[in-house]
């Protein structure tokens, strides 16, 4: 058996194109066109059994259309039957939570998240629809690897290890009286997702502000990455003219392009698969015969799309 990545979606928070968003991108979106394929809101999904059962890793507000799209993910036996045991959050942003409310209705399943981010949900009254007597929370800590388990504490064949990445916290968390508006590190963490029987194994890191060496070295001759691919250039969304006078930094992500964006940066650490996820609805590569898609693509990396299955 190998272990399965589901792309469930691509696209940044609001998805592609976003719902009020009519800068050339989502204009040509919402065209049907070949160009521009519409993207929900990322996620992932990974099976460690050969595609039998899955766990979600970041929970999309699009989560229900995720399902649907993917027969894999729907019930198989039964009148009540679910494939999906748990989720691993990666952080608190709406984006990567929300969707955790399509998943009430009194079914058996895992959550998986930093001690920061159980907080917010434990705070946040309207995720206690997801009945305590079914959904367990459980933490994970910074630095450590964990073997993923179902409700019954069954082992699902995956193990990840958890580390902080730069990144910041989620923005209706932020407090500007703070030093990076609150930020710590458990708001914002990457994954190494690994098959326990065959060890194999790839990085998500759908959030990253910085690339310190200590990630290069993590990063280093990786079989597969999934890496933050929110904009094509720092001010991409100022230069958008959509009313939002934020850089990609100040919003807590790295740029594709430029001496200081990801593919420069990780362009020697000899990874053999890239993709981006997360990508913006304003980022011009999201445009299939964009100038920057073929530069994404002589640089060695792809951008990934919604469905689509990776083995290893």
């Amino acid at each position: 058996m190998t272990m399965k990545v589901l792309v469930l979606g691509s696209a940044a928070g609001g998805g592609f194109p976003q719902w009020n968003c009519n800068c050339p991108n989502s204009a040509e979106a919402r065209k049907n066109s070949k160009r521009a394929k519409p993207r929900t809101q990322s996620s992932i999904a990974v099976s460690g059994d050969d595609g039998k059962n899955w766990f979600l890793f970041n929970a999309s507000p699009d989560l229900r259309k995720q399902i649907n799209d993917n027969v894999t993910l729907q019930p198989k036996n039964g009148v009540r039957h679910s494939p999906i045991l748990g989720a691993l959050l990666t952080n608190g942003d709406v984006d990567h939570i929300a969707g955790l409310l399509n998943l009430r209705e009194s079914h058996p399943l895992t959550i998986y998240a930093t001690r920061k981010v159980l907080n917010v949900l434990e705070e946040s009254l309207i995720f206690d629809v997801l009945n305590p007597e079914f959904v367990e929370r459980r933490e994970v800590s910074l630095n450590e690897t964990i073997t993923l388990k179902d409700k019954d504490n069954n082992p699902v064949g995956i193990e990840v290890e958890v580390f902080p990445v730069p990144g910041k916290i989620a923005l209706y968390l932020e407090d500007e009286t703070k030093d990076d508006f609150g930020s710590e590190p458990e708001d914002t963490v990457g994954l190494k997702i690994i098959d326990t029987k065959t060890k194999n194994y790839f990085f998500y890191i759908p959030g990253c502000s910085a690339m310190p060496d200590d990630l290069k070295d993590r990063l280093k001759g990786a079989p597969l990455i999934l890496f933050d691919g929110t904009l094509w250039k720092d001010d991409e969304i100022i230069a958008s003219n959509l009313g939002i006078n934020k850089t990609g930094l100040r919003m807590g992500h790295l740029s594709m392009s430029g001496e200081k964006g990801t593919m420069e940066l990780l362009k020697d650490l000899n990874i053999k698969k890239k993709f981006f996820i997360h990508i913006n609805t304003t980022n011009p590569a999201l445009l299939e015969d964009s100038p920057e898609r073929k530069k994404i693509n002589e640089e060695g990396w792809e951008v990934s799309n919604d469905g689509m299955e990776i083995r290893l």
